[in-house]
């Protein structure tokens, strides 16, 4: 049986974009998809999310350089895969509830590499016609990338398999562990031996990892949303919050006294929040959202009825043309890490086992940090993927009792 240089678990965006770039480089590379070829697995992340691409948002000399990268690689990534990714700049409108104060809301964008920038409602409903002007102080707007994750994950894949890389639908259920160092990884056929195995399955990686005694600081939050057959309408601009919640969920429920109880399911660790926001696809269907909780429990019971209720009210009352649209509840898991950058590299202590996973602007950040990992692996050390080692946590690779 072949021995590959490389086994990379989960077929979502990080591990599509993985397999690619180290197929580029001429190594031997199974890409394990629990999915199909041709559709993501349904509650992959990936799968659900809005295709957003904030190459404005990066605040740090660290988040601005893969910003700009980001969308460098953007631009050109359909010539260079030769499959279209749906790639396309349009209008990002932050909206800003009635009552609220401009001045408090743009405190977080001031660090921006390109700070949005305040518009009245009436000019926000002219780059976005179908908003209620009633409901809204104003808006922040700049302009934002997009593309379809589909389109995005389905041509790396069809540019990985031309390289000659091994693409097969199967799950990990476990990891081959000898001692201090991973040879290769089971499904529930077989066994596939390789000189190193990247874990790239999102919020399933801290379970998959446990399963070797392992525990990364990683964590995942359940997003739900609504999305909708293609309509007969347009939404030309991206809609979101200009005061999110999210962010302040991932920060409060990731601290050093929970990471114990994220190994235990039942634990709800922070109130769910519901952040309301829209995207139009190139084909016409909407994805609106979101709810996010975060549970302790991979399998955890949502209400579907309540939570769909919940955001057809909130996007109702900004854009009244979406309030009785049909659409479909749908969730997924989402990783992320505790300070918003993502946990790329070899695990501390384990020779041979990779993680890639947590990102908290996807789209942007994965194209750079792919192709420079992928790099590396063949190269010299990068100081940008180091940046987002592991290891930054202190001890947080370990075994467990």
């Amino acid at each position: 049986m072949q021995t590959f240089d490389w086994i990379v678990v989960g077929n979502g965006l990080v591990g599509a974009a993985m397999s690619y770039e180290l197929a580029r480089c001429g190594l031997s590379v199974l890409l394990l998809d629990s999915g199909t070829h041709s559709t993501l697995e349904p509650g992959n992340a990936t799968r659900y999310s809005y295709g957003g691409i904030p190459y404005w948002s990066g605040s740090t000399a660290l988040t601005q350089q893969l910003c700009r990268e980001g969308i460098a690689k953007h631009r050109q990534l359909s010539d260079e895969l030769d499959g279209d990714t749906e790639f396309r700049e349009l209008d990002l409108v932050l909206t800003l509830a009635a009552g609220e104060d401009p001045d408090a809301a743009a405190e977080p964008y001031a660090k921006c590499a390109t700070p949005p920038q305040f518009i009245s409602a009436a000019e926000a409903k002219a780059l976005e016609p179908l908003l209620n002007e009633d409901a809204i102080a104003g808006a922040f707007t700049v302009r934002h990338g997009h593309v379809s994750p589909q389109a995005l994950v389905n041509a790396y894949n069809q540019a990985f398999r031309r390289l000659g890389g091994t693409q097969i639908v199967a799950t990990a259920v476990d990891l081959v562990r000898i001692k201090d160092r991973v040879t290769g990884l089971l499904t529930a056929e077989q066994a596939y031996p390789a000189k190193h195995v990247l874990v790239a399955a999102g919020a399933f990686s801290r379970a998959l990892l446990r399963q070797i005694q392992l525990t990364v600081p990683l964590y995942y939050s359940y997003a739900e949303l609504i999305e909708t057959p293609p309509l007969d309408l347009t939404l030309r601009a991206l809609i979101m919050p200009a005061q999110t919640e999210r962010f302040a969920m991932e920060a409060k429920a990731s601290q050093p006294d929970t990471d114990a109880q994220w190994d235990e399911p039942g634990h709800e660790l922070t109130p769910a929040i519901l952040d309301s926001g829209a995207i139009q696809f190139l084909d016409g269907h909407l994805r609106l959202g979101q709810i996010s909780r975060t549970l302790t429990d991979l399998e955890a019971k949502l209400d579907a009825v309540e939570s769909e209720r919940r955001l057809r009210a909130a996007i109702a009352a900004q854009i009244p043309a979406l309030a009785d649209v049909p659409g479909t509840w749908r969730y997924c898991r989402v990783s992320f890490s505790r300070d918003g950058l993502p946990l790329v590299g070899s695990i501390p202590g384990v020779e041979g086992l990779h993680l890639m996973a947590g990102f908290s602007a996807p789209f942007v950040y994965l194209p750079p940090v792919a192709q420079r990992f992928a790099q590396a692996v063949v190269g010299e050390a990068d100081p940008t993927v180091t940046a987002m080692a592991i290891d930054r946590f202190g001890d947080n690779a370990r075994k467990n009792a």
